[in-house]
């Protein structure tokens, strides 16, 4: 299911999906739709969209797919695991991806990358990994949302699953980061906008969060669909 919910923080709009949805602030996934800087005569003020689980069907696409920092996984133990199968439903999981990339024509070696409450990710390792990543993520977001869906139907609709490969996910991060100050700066210094490429939720949410706080600069997503843009705008300092 998708809510949308307005706060003059995101802070504040998350905490108001959580108490009208009645769930903890990790039983969903959050989109910025919106996000202007509170100035001497606007007050802030942020717009989001959260998808939650639909129990009846199958997990909502997850796009988060942000890996846990190598340096805080070495400093936490619990967090760096067997990279085998520890119980049925990993094995499960593991067939399934294996499989899935075979039956497209590549070879695949599939272990677990990490367990996290509520979370595994599974670490694809490949002589094709830049077609299994695909333009800029999209194949690789579609098989994890397959992966998802499949977990769904094994009865773990509150489990998501994080495909990577080749360290992706990490560096899309760290890429989207730099163009969004990158587009910060020439937006500023031409007193305009700029649309950027279509995103998935995660990627968008990552640039709104970003740039929240720049005075000058707000950012509102724009399209229909899943893969929307973010308009990075100068404001101005009032």
């Amino acid at each position: 299911m998708v809510y949308e919910f307005e706060g003059k923080t995101e802070k504040d709009a998350i905490e108001k999906a959580a108490q009208e949805l009645g769930l903890e602030k990790d039983q969903f996934d959050v989109e910025i739709l919106e996000s202007q800087k509170k100035s001497l005569f606007k007050n802030g003020y942020v717009k989001i969209r959260v998808h939650t689980v639909d129990t009846q069907n199958h997990v909502q696409p997850d796009f988060e797919g942000k890996i846990p920092n190598a340096t805080v996984r070495a400093a936490n133990p619990s967090i760096v695991s067997n990279p085998l199968p520890k119980d049925e439903f990993e094995q499960k999981l593991i067939d399934f991806v294996t499989e899935m990339i075979q039956k497209m024509g590549y070879n695949v070696a599939v272990e677990v990358m990490f367990r996290e409450d509520k979370k595994i990710g599974i670490k694809l390792t490949s002589e094709s990994s830049s077609i299994l990543i695909g333009r800029k993520g999209k194949n690789l977001d579609a098989l994890q949302l397959l992966t998802n869906v499949y977990a769904g139907h094994l009865g773990r609709e509150d489990v998501r699953i994080i495909l990577d490969t080749e360290n992706y996910r990490i560096r899309r991060e760290e890429s989207l980061v730099r163009l969004a100050y990158n587009t910060a700066d020439k937006v500023r210094q031409n007193k305009t906008s700029f649309l950027l490429e279509p995103m998935n939720p995660f990627e968008r949410r990552l640039i709104h969060t970003t740039l929240n706080d720049i005075p000058d600069i707000e950012t509102k997503s724009e399209g229909d669909g899943l893969y929307k843009q973010v308009r990075v705008i100068y404001k101005g300092v009032r």
